[in-house]
């Protein structure tokens, strides 16, 4: 089966002349749908760079991405909503809600930008949030959610496309214990039994046990290490 994600010889440079930074040194990477891999390493290893290149928000310097088939790397800017859209989900650890927008009309907005209104996009919205064990929580404002419960929304929002691909920037990393847990597997749930396609960036040491494959990345470089399912 064809991965969701397929990255080579991927390279990311920024700036020019003396003062270059190579981020991504020659990259190669299958995602599959299914697993959930969590990328690891430093602050500075480009484990960001690498993720915002597979979710089409960056461009790489030299190299290819594969999004469920489709090549993004030298596509006009103009072509990149469209695929994020159809193909991707993003998950971040500032949560990224509207603040003046509840909960159900967070989630409700990111189906609007993909053409769903009325009263399908409002059952959706709900159940999505119902999904994310949040049911009662839909006229709730950010200001008055925990952290859990906004990242839980944040992933409801997510979802509303129903994208194939989650890409997930330190999803746990502002969350306590428990709640970082309840997030981690939902999003373990997304892979095993919706069969997506799930990337996490993360530092957390607590949500590692719950990775399919876990990939190191050190000075632009990665190593693929196995990671034992939880």
């Amino acid at each position: 089966m064809e991965p969701q994600i397929q990255i080579r010889d991927l390279s990311k440079t920024y700036g020019s002349g003396p003062t270059a930074f190579k981020a991504l040194h020659s990259v190669d990477l299958d995602v599959h749908g299914g697993e959930i891999l969590m990328l690891l390493g430093p602050s500075g290893s480009g484990k960001t760079t690498l993720l915002s290149i597979m979710g089409a928000i960056l461009e790489a310097s030299t190299g290819s991405v594969r999004v469920r088939g489709t090549e993004i790397v030298g596509r006009r800017e103009s072509d990149l909503p469209k695929i994020r859209l159809e193909n991707i989900g993003f998950i971040f650890q500032g949560f990224n809600l509207f603040p003046a927008l509840n909960a159900q009309e967070n989630v409700e907005l990111a189906m609007q930008l993909r053409g769903r209104t009325g009263s399908a996009a409002k059952k959706r919205a709900a159940d999505l949030l119902d999904q994310m064990g949040l049911k009662g929580k839909q006229k709730t404002y950010p200001r008055d959610m925990s952290g859990g419960q906004k990242q839980r929304v944040a992933i409801a929002r997510a979802l509303a496309g129903d994208p194939p691909i989650i890409l997930a920037d330190e999803p746990t990393a502002s969350l306590d214990s428990t709640s970082g847990l309840i997030v981690i597997e939902l999003m373990q749930s997304l892979a095993r039994k919706e069969g997506r396609a799930v990337v996490v960036v993360t530092h957390d040491p607590r949500v590692l046990s719950y990775a399919d494959r876990t990939i190191h990345i050190a000075d632009g470089k990665m190593q693929d290490n196995p990671a034992p399912g939880h």
